[in-house]
């Protein structure tokens, strides 16, 4: 029986992938293999040797103390992907907000007063003053080509938009997935020349960490319009605020409000909404508890942040599951304690991500534990599992 702990509500339809005859789910556990969470800070939570895994119900991980849980043998998954129709219809939403001037005109509507005659009379003098423009023609700008930019950039292509793309890391799967009619700029600053919008889909890192500041605000076109649903930090509220000030920047559409952005004229900012369906919740619970399941019961590693992906199909016999330092020799002695122990290795897959490996191995008999102690025992061996004898 796997014990999985919830330190936040998750989506009842990923815990229905989790049946009642294998795994024990609840928000309170002594001795939990894995960890199901949203929101909740992990940082300063003190975890018990019995944790295994953790699945984030969602994309970012900023919660979790990632390279901690590396160091410990931890894999941690996210749910990347699952909440991109999501975001993209909130990006979609922000564009045609900005260009319509909703914002402004609904504080204007809901700021008059007197009788609808007059109403009326106010309403006919004041809506030249938000007067917008229409999307198609216009460039979008896409930063960050993974799961959701992808689908903004086909969705704004389809609304008649130009589109063009900054992503040095772009997957096949991606590449593949995208319009080919969007174009690619050779780097963000060539981006920001060339665009009316731009979005940001892409992690807060060092690198992304204010990407937009006042110098490359001084590159962008006037009247453009700056949109931010991925992370608090990657824009510099200050300069873009005095860019909208100035008169170069049209608008600001963002999802992290702050006292020096919430009452701006020409921002738009929302609770952070951008994957706040009830759709998303499910996609990205079902998606991490399946990814949680798999790699309990079958030592299978699928998104993970910090683990390399490896996928053994089950064959015949018993299988072992094992977290190493990515050193030399280490599959070399595995095996040989396992030879020495009259252990015949059926079928075998290694990984490796950075300093981390895994090594799933299936083998003709299963192991004692005085042989699992033996192998844990070899430096650089994080964990050890028999998935066929009850671990």
């Amino acid at each position: 029986m796997h014990k999985i702990q919830t330190l936040n509500n998750i989506s009842v339809a990923g815990l229905e992938r989790l049946p009642r005859d294998g795994f024990e789910v609840a928000s309170e556990m002594t001795h939990p293999d894995a960890i199901l969470v949203r929101s909740a800070k992990m940082h300063d939570m003190e975890l018990p040797a019995s944790v295994k895994a953790i699945g984030r119900a969602g994309a970012g991980t900023n919660n979790i103390p990632v390279p901690k849980m590396t160091e410990r043998g931890i894999v941690v998954f996210n749910a990347p992907g699952a909440n991109a129709n999501a975001v993209k219809e909130l990006v979609l939403a922000g564009m045609l907000m900005a260009a319509r001037n909703i914002g402004p005109a609904w504080r204007f509507s809901v700021g008059l007063s007197g009788t609808d005659e007059e109403i009326g009379k106010a309403v006919e003098a004041g809506k030249k003053n938000f007067k917008g423009f229409e999307l198609p023609g216009r460039t979008l700008g896409v930063i960050g080509l993974g799961a959701i930019g992808v689908k903004v950039a086909n969705a704004a292509h389809a609304l008649g938009m130009k589109v063009i793309g900054y992503d040095p890391t772009i997957t096949v799967k991606s590449a593949w997935q995208l319009e080919s009619s969007v174009k690619q700029a050779v780097s963000v600053d060539d981006l920001l020349a060339r665009s009316d919008f731009v979005t940001f889909h892409v992690p807060l890192i060092e690198s992304t960490r204010r990407m937009i500041n006042a110098e490359r605000l001084k590159l962008m076109k006037k009247n453009a319009v700056i949109l931010n649903f991925a992370r608090d930090g990657i824009i510099d509220d200050q300069a873009v605020v005095a860019a909208l000030d100035e008169g170069k920047l049209y608008g600001y559409v963002c999802d992290f409000p702050g006292n020096l952005l919430k009452d701006h004229p020409r921002v738009i900012t929302l609770p952070h909404l951008g994957a706040s369906t009830a759709e998303a919740e499910d996609n990205c619970a079902v998606m991490v508890a399946d990814q949680v399941r798999d790699y309990l019961e079958n030592g299978n590693v699928t998104n993970s942040v910090n683990f390399p992906e490896i996928n053994l199909p089950r064959s015949a016999g018993v299988r072992l599951a094992i977290v190493n330092s990515n050193v030399p020799n280490m599959v070399g002695q595995i095996s040989t304690d396992l030879g020495k122990a009259g252990v015949n290795i059926i079928d075998m897959l290694n990984k490796s991500r950075d300093n981390i490996a895994c090594t799933l191995l299936d083998v003709d008999k299963a192991p004692d534990q005085s042989l699992l102690d033996e192998i844990a025992a070899i430096p650089g061996v994080l964990s050890v599992r028999c998935l066929g004898c009850g671990g």
